[in-house]
């Protein structure tokens, strides 16, 4: 057997993210009488929110100030005034509450725990990730859940990768490999602390990056296969 351990993404990997968000930016807009519609709404916010995690990975803002100015720029591009802070913990309590698994998510890990050590890396927040991904079903099949906020350390620095597989007692990288959805996070985090990388792709996106990942699956399940090599 190749590996020994798994870490995996959480969001937008085995979680839908999406959908979490679909529903907690709904509610929060109907908290404070916001007239909503969701198809203009929700694509400006996912967007806003989209390009500020890009900066959180790239060093630009921390975790504590992109909790509100997501919200500042929202009230912005949307020409609404909005109390930013009392908006964001509003959406924080409802995204907390938002836990939703890919279909195919609870399956894999069951089947792949009895071999293998699983761990989750998340860039998220502790208040949110706590509630949505160590109280989730799924969560009794991992060793350690680590997440960005509670550690101060994100992926792609591969500090969080050393300090997770510090907890879970493993020293042989040869023997890890990393899945997740993104390529600037999960597949460079994975290059940069030198382990292996499986980038789960399933809307079948071009990579036009120069980051390579060593393997590309379209379905959670294929990981199988690519385990079985």
């Amino acid at each position: 057997m190749k590996y020994e351990v798994i870490i995996f993404d959480a969001d937008e990997t085995l979680f839908d993210f999406r959908k979490s968000e679909s529903v907690a930016f709904g509610n929060t807009m109907l908290e404070f009488n916001i007239e909503y519609d969701e198809n203009h709404h929700l694509k400006i916010y996912s967007d806003i929110n989209t390009a500020i995690w890009k900066e959180f990975e790239d060093g630009l803002i921390t975790q504590e100030e992109l909790k509100v100015e997501r919200f500042k720029r929202l009230s912005g591009k949307l020409n609404v005034e909005l109390d930013e802070i009392e908006f964001s913990k509003s959406y924080m309590k409802h995204l907390s509450n938002a836990s939703f698994l890919y279909d195919n998510s609870a399956n894999l890990v069951e089947s792949l725990h009895k071999d293998y050590k699983l761990s989750i890396i998340t860039n998220g927040l502790k208040d949110v990730q706590d509630n949505r991904i160590r109280k989730s079903s799924i969560a009794k099949y991992f060793e350690d859940i680590v997440i960005s906020e509670e550690v101060r350390v994100a992926k792609p620095d591969p500090r969080i990768f050393e300090l997770a597989l510090n907890n879970i007692n493993c020293t042989d990288k040869s023997k890890v490999l990393v899945v997740g959805d993104s390529l600037t996070s999960d597949m460079q985090g994975g290059i940069n602390f030198g382990i292996d990388t499986c980038w789960f792709n399933p809307n079948r996106i071009e990579n036009k990056t120069e980051i390579k990942p060593i393997y590309e699956i379209t379905n959670l399940m294929e990981l199988i296969q690519v385990l079985e090599r």
